[in-house]
């Protein structure tokens, strides 16, 4: 049985942001080829580089992203929680890892201890307050 191909965030932009062909097929070859994993954290820096680097705005970096997580079946972890993120990220100011935080409370039904008041907001009854 083959081993898992675990693809690094150059390949995830370069896949989402189609900026060289070649490597866009490469990668596109790869998820159609290959069982594939894609850490919580590369989505994360995805996000901050399609934002910051790329200029892309939310409803743009969250379709592209929710698109793509879709591919492959446990292609991420935490589908449902990233996705969820993804929405609140789309329609919301706060950034992707509040949000991302926001996916876990609502989706897996954690408590979430912080102190910024922005995500406190957001999560209403699941912030954890001790």
């Amino acid at each position: 049985m083959p081993k898992p191909v675990v693809l690094d965030t150059n390949a995830v932009i370069h896949f989402v942001q189609a900026l060289d062909m070649p490597k866009f097929e490469i990668v596109a070859q790869t998820l159609n080829n290959n069982q594939c994993y894609v850490p919580v954290e590369v989505i994360v820096e995805t996000v901050y580089i399609l934002n910051d680097r790329f200029r892309n705005d939310r409803e743009i970096i969250a379709a592209k992203l929710k698109d793509f997580i879709a591919i492959q079946d446990g292609l991420v972890p935490e589908t449902n929680a990233i996705a969820f993120g993804l929405n609140l990220y789309a329609s919301s100011k706060l950034d992707f890892v509040d949000c991302l935080l926001a996916g876990y409370a609502k989706v897996k039904r954690c408590l979430v201890l912080t102190f910024d008041s922005g995500l406190k907001k957001e999560l209403a009854g699941q912030a954890y307050l001790p």
